[in-house]
Order: structure tokens, then C-alpha cells, then sequence
């Protein structure tokens, strides 16, 4: 595939969902934005006359060959993104593995098994909450009547979000016919660090994904009017809601972990009333996992004496991928690195499917934020790279 290639992709995909003030990105599954990612993702599908399906959660695959003859390599990554995201976290995975199709059809490669392209959604769990729900799905992690009830900050459950985006959420549950059709995944991915800029080398292999989880803490108050309720009268789940985030920080030093409490809903949310109640979520993650639970079970203590509960949303166990130091080699022995970011290869692996992940340089070091960012040589060095290991496994 020519750079410019690599370019109309790009410019084609970026617009989208793009907030015109902040620069971030707003792309939140099974919404008007979803639909006109998964619109162009199609179109490049056909554009190559790849044959498009979609598996039980809703995921997009793209196949050259019939992997229902001979299971296939598939590559891609997600197009979803955090509130106010970056541009690369996820489509840098998608472009890419068109890019790389592309680059194995130019130079008269023909493969012994069939190459897919997927994107996988929901990666970012930025408008349901959960994870990888859509390789957690797939894979049966995550159970199909809870994924359906699962809500938005609207109420909208996902089940009601998918059928109105025309997919029939009756149809979600693991899914053996897809799985069957996966010999080995690899997901090409922005690093959301700066090992590969320390290092100085423009591409990674991923050896692990450090375990990590999300848990929903619920404290409840007592609503009065802020003016006229003595400090000794209150009830106030915002007072509470402090003491478990400064709780996580803490626990995150003591334990050798990181723990971010990002995100906060408060009722009846006015600066005239106290809080009746107040729900923190938890993100933590570490080396180990019994160092993220011992976090989280100091959160809870704390939680516990606010009156309030803590309950787990989703969990990933550590993941170790097979033999990175092959694709290292293969890859002019790139640096081989861990991440406590979690992926849909992670979850692809536990559920019994080969996988592995490239990392492409983060000059910024910086990731769900509008400053996140691949030069545009690393980009081309990451499809030559990603094109390399399909080679490799599907040869």
C-alpha cells in the first residue's frame, strides 16, 4: 500500500465524532457516531471486496477467505472512544490493518489462511461502563442479560441502544461459530506511555497486560438546603464521595498501584443542595492482582464507614501473551514491553484465542486526551510491522 493510501484512510476516519470545540472525541457505542463509524468501515470492506459479518455482540468482521473452511488471523483493533479521547486510541488499529491488507495484496502475497479485519466495539465502556464489552460478549465474560441491562447515564439500557441502532441485542451471548473462525488475533495499538520514546524506537511488542478492574461505589446522603442545615445536621454524600477518593490515592501509594476515581455522579446535583447521594467509580490496576485488591478492599473499608457499598463492574486477570521475543525478532528485536492498559487482545487471550499486540511511539506519552499522538513515519513503520507478522502467521 503507497503512504498516501495509508492517508485517505486516516483523513476519511478522523473527522468523525470529532468535537469541533475541544478537539477530543466524543465516539460512544451504538449512537449516531457509531453508526457512521461502522458506515466507513463497511465501505472500506467492500471498497476491497472483503465479506462483511457481524457476530452475536455486534462486532464488524471483514474477511479475504473463508475462515469457515480454514480459521484466519485477524487483525484491527476498536473505533470507540473515551469521553473527550484522542484520535489514535483504537482507529490507529483499524486504519492500520486495512493499510497493511493492502500492502500484502500490492507485493502478490497469498496467504495459506484467511485475513480478517474486525472492529471490535464498545472497547472504551465510555457510555455503558463495562470494558471490552463487546470481546467480553463475544467471549462469554460478560453474561448476555447483563450486558443487555446494562445503563447509560440517560437510563438507556443497551439492549434498547442496540436495537435501536438495528441490532438485535436477543442475539448477544458467547459466540463459538466466530471464535472458531480465529487462528490468532493481533491488535496494532498507539503505547499510552513513553517506554517506545525512551527507548527510541518507533514500534513495541506487548509481553502482558497488567490486571485491573473497575468497581461502582454507591454512597447515600441526605438531601437539605445548604444554606440552613448546621455542618452537624448533614448528611452530605459529596463529603463522603471525598474521603473515598483520597482513600484510593492513598491505598494506590500503599500498595504499590495506581487508582483513579474519574468519574462522579451526584443527586440532586445543585450547588444550593447537599447530596443525597453521590456514586464513585474506580479504576485500579498494578503489577499483581492482589495488589489491586488489596486497594480496592481499603476503598471499601472506607466506602463501609460513609455508608456506602462497593461493587465490582468488570475484572481482567493479568494476561500474558505467547512468545513476544518471536515477534521481536521478526521485528528487527524491537523492545518488548508490559501495559497497564486494558485491550480486546487481553480479553481475546483469555478466552482461549492466540493473540498478541504491537505498540506504535507516543511522542506526547499522553492518551485519552486530544494529546495523544503517533508521528506519521511511526504510523507507516507500524503497518510495515503489523504487515510483516501476518505474514508470519498466516503464511
Amino acid at each position: 500500500m503507497s503512504e498516501t493510501g495509508f492517508d485517505s484512510l486516516w483523513s476519511a476516519l478522523e473527522p468523525i465524532g470529532r468535537h469541533p470545540g475541544t478537539g477530543g472525541y466524543r465516539r460512544f457505542a451504538w449512537t449516531a457516531e457509531d453508526a457512521t463509524l461502522r458506515e466507513w468501515f463497511a465501505g472500506e470492506a467492500a471498497a476491497r471486496g472483503l465479506s462483511l459479518t457481524l457476530d452475536r455482540a455486534g462486532n464488524q468482521w471483514a474477511w479475504q477467505g473463508d475462515p469457515d473452511d480454514t480459521a484466519g488471523i485477524a487483525v484491527g483493533s476498536h473505533l470507540d472512544s473515551v469521553p473527550e479521547g484522542g484520535a489514535f486510541d483504537g482507529p490507529l488499529g483499524v486504519v492500520s490493518a486495512f493499510a497493511a491488507l493492502d500492502a500484502l495484496r500490492a507485493d502478490g502475497f497469498a496467504p495459506a489462511r484467511p485475513i480478517g479485519v474486525v472492529n471490535i466495539g464498545d472497547e472504551e465502556g465510555a457510555r455503558f461502563g463495562v470494558a471490552c464489552a463487546g470481546s467480553r460478549i463475544m467471549t462469554g465474560a460478560l453474561d448476555a442479560d447483563r450486558a443487555r441491562s446494562l445503563t447509560d447515564a440517560d437510563g438507556t439500557a443497551l439492549g434498547t441502544a442496540m436495537g435501536a441502532a438495528g441490532h438485535d441485542s436477543a442475539a448477544l451471548g458467547r459466540d463459538d461459530e466466530t471464535l472458531r473462525r480465529i487462528a490468532g488475533f493481533v491488535e496494532l495499538h498507539v503505547e499510552q506511555g513513553r517506554n517506545l520514546v525512551d527507548q527510541q524506537h518507533a514500534i513495541g511488542v506487548a509481553s502482558a497486560i497488567r490486571p485491573h478492574g473497575r468497581w461502582r461505589i454507591d454512597l447515600a446522603g441526605e438531601a437539605n438546603h445548604a444554606g440552613t442545615t448546621g455542618l452537624t445536621d448533614r448528611r452530605d454524600a459529596m463529603v463522603a464521595a471525598a474521603a473515598v477518593v483520597l482513600a484510593a490515592r492513598a491505598a494506590a501509594e500503599r500498595h504499590g498501584a495506581v487508582a483513579t476515581c474519574g468519574k462522579l455522579r451526584v443527586e440532586p446535583n445543585g450547588v444550593n443542595a447537599i447530596a443525597s447521594h453521590a456514586t464513585v467509580w474506580l479504576d485500579a490496576r498494578a503489577a499483581t492482582a492482589e495488589q489491586v485488591r488489596a486497594v480496592v478492599a481499603d476503598v471499601a473499608e472506607v466506602a463501609s464507614a460513609n455508608g456506602g457499598r462497593l461493587s465490582e463492574e468488570s475484572w481482567s486477570d493479568a494476561t500474558t501473551f505467547p512468545d513476544p521475543g518471536r515477534l521481536a525478532r521478526l521485528l528487527d528485536d524491537a523492545p518488548i514491553l508490559d501495559t497497564g492498559a486494558g485491550h480486546d487482545a487481553g480479553i481475546l487471550a483469555a478466552g482461549g484465542i492466540p493473540a498478541a499486540m504491537l505498540f506504535v511511539r507516543n511522542p506526547t506519552g499522553i492518551s485519552h486526551s486530544p494529546a495523544e499522538y503517533a508521528e506519521r513515519d511511526d504510523c507507516l513503520a507500524g503497518v510495515a510491522a503489523l504487515a510483516t507478522v501476518i505474514r508470519e502467521l498466516a503464511g
